[in-house]
């Protein structure tokens, strides 16, 4: 939509659409009166045929009319992003500054050994530090994702099991999984074999042990799962697993609760993943790039993937002689510029920095869940770590519903949080505030809630209809979803 407004007497104004402003022979730029920069001097290829109802405007309404577009959007430097599940935290900008570094940036991956030796050292030092963080004994940085890391891990699984001579078929998941565990688990060629919740919001020894037989190769397990909530079991399941020779791979996109806390090494993990964009701060979202490091113990160093960055004897070398090895899972060594983020994030907060920022996203969280409990249902008693869910049910008296309630959240200037996941539990409202928000900030969003919660009771029409301040009103989402307009056609009445 335009800067321009018809206004109607009585009524808001009504924003016009770009394609419904402008004139016949407006235009932001002059040909200058010399006969070889006149359209037909200009080759074919740099011209476009006219396209019929296209908006012709002046250099100052195109320029306000995409600034306004870009406040539009949101971004964690203008807007708290509530995402449970996600981390939306903050990116620190001294992070982009070392990774923009010229001899970082500009290091071309094909560039001798000699010359790359800082790169190396660096990406040896955040193993080290990744290692010591989980407990783990080794680290590869390759994964370009979290799910890519959870497949290179199950693949490393496989690989060590065959070896013993019974890849086996199956995996024990937790019905509180992220999507992706079952997903890579089949990418594997396992059978997914689901575990199933109690009330409390954790999976029992008990429940374990009644499907775990020399068929299973590991239990997947997110921990905190994704109610938030430690799994207290975890090293009574541990030793269940490994009694019968399987394996724990851990999940670790909740490790921002962890991180400088608990070590799942210590916990009887035998390896797991890491989320730098959760964790470690690197940038989340846009498609990428991404990075999903995976840790694990000494007995499956071997199947790691290579190239692997070995100590030689004129420094450090990239070596393929692992001949256990899963092989390559990307390119070169990694998304290079997400890991030297997560390097500079390490090194800048440091062991006490870490354990800060873990308590303050476990604190966050729970003044979120103290403050709202009253408001929402809270359907596990148990004490969150840095995410906490709540559900519509008392709102459902009302006629009002998880989607409304995120909707309305958009008129007060928020965006909402995770809704309807875990899918374990009906109406989800899914809240992880991270560390990088401010009590201030964390106030607004809860007053907002608890204002959502009183007009669901006074005024649940007002909510049911929301938003009313937004440029696009409620849209029919299901209609949207299946008739798609994805060029406006200006013989079509819908198109616009």
């Amino acid at each position: 939509m335009s800067e321009c407004f018809q206004k109607s007497k009585g009524q808001l104004p009504t924003p016009q659409l770009i394609f419904e402003t402008g004139s016949a022979g407006r235009s932001g730029f002059f040909w200058p009166d010399n006969p070889k920069t006149k359209p037909e001097w200009i080759p074919a290829r740099f011209l476009r045929d006219d396209i019929p109802g296209f908006p012709e405007l002046g250099e100052l309404e195109v320029m306000r009319h995409f600034t306004r577009l870009s406040h539009l959007n949101y971004s964690i430097e203008g807007q708290f992003y509530p995402l449970g599940s996600c981390t939306m935290k903050y990116n620190p900008k001294i992070n982009e500054v070392v990774a923009r570094l010229t001899g970082l940036s500009l290091l071309h991956p094909l560039a001798p050994l000699p010359l790359i030796q800082g790169a190396l050292e660096l990406l040896r030092g955040l193993e080290r530090m990744l290692a010591e963080i989980c407990g783990m004994d080794h680290v590869t940085l390759q994964p370009a994702a979290g799910a890519q890391g959870e497949m290179t891990g199950l693949m490393m699984v496989r690989a060590y099991l065959s070896a013993r001579g019974n890849p086996r078929r199956k995996i024990l998941i937790p019905d509180t999984a992220h999507g992706t565990n079952p997903a890579s688990s089949t990418l594997c060629s396992y059978e997914v074999v689901q575990v199933p919740s109690n009330d409390r919001g954790i999976i029992e020894a008990k429940k374990v042990k009644e499907v775990m037989d020399e068929e299973v190769a590991g239990l997947m397990i997110t921990n905190p799962n994704t109610f938030g909530i430690f799994e207290q079991d975890i090293q009574a399941i541990a030793e269940i697993i490994h009694e019968k020779g399987g394996l724990i791979y851990m999940d670790g996109a909740n490790l921002n609760a962890l991180m400088g806390i608990a070590k799942p090494g210590d916990m009887g993990v035998d390896l797991l993943h890491m989320n730098l964009h959760k964790t470690f701060s690197t940038p989340h979202g846009g498609g990428g790039p991404g990075a999903g490091p995976v840790g694990v113990k000494g007995f499956l160093q071997d199947y790691l993937p290579v190239p692997r960055i070995i100590q030689g004897a004129e420094g450090y070398e990239l070596s393929e002689d692992f001949p256990k090895s899963v092989g390559r899972v990307r390119s070169f060594f990694g998304n290079f510029g997400i890991l030297v983020r997560a390097y500079s994030y390490i090194i800048s907060l440091g062991s006490d920095g870490l354990e800060e920022a873990s308590r303050m996203a476990l604190l966050n969280a729970n003044y979120v869940r103290s403050r709202l409990k009253e408001h929402y249902h809270v359907p596990y008693s148990e004490p969150c770590l840095h995410e906490c869910v709540f559900t519509d049910r008392l709102q459902q008296k009302h006629g009002v519903h998880t989607i409304d309630i995120a909707k309305r959240l958009l008129d007060y200037g928020f965006h909402p949080p995770t809704i309807y996941f875990p899918l374990v539990v009906s109406g989800a409202i899914m809240i992880e505030p991270t560390e990088t928000e401010s009590p201030e900030t964390l106030d607004a969003f809860i007053d907002a809630l608890i204002s959502i919660a009183r007009e669901a009771k006074e005024s649940p029409s007002l909510v049911k209809s929301a938003p009313h301040t937004t440029p696009v009103g409620r849209l029919d989402e299901t209609r949207a979803a299946r008739n798609l307009i994805l060029r406006w056609n200006p013989s079509k009445e819908d198109g616009k």
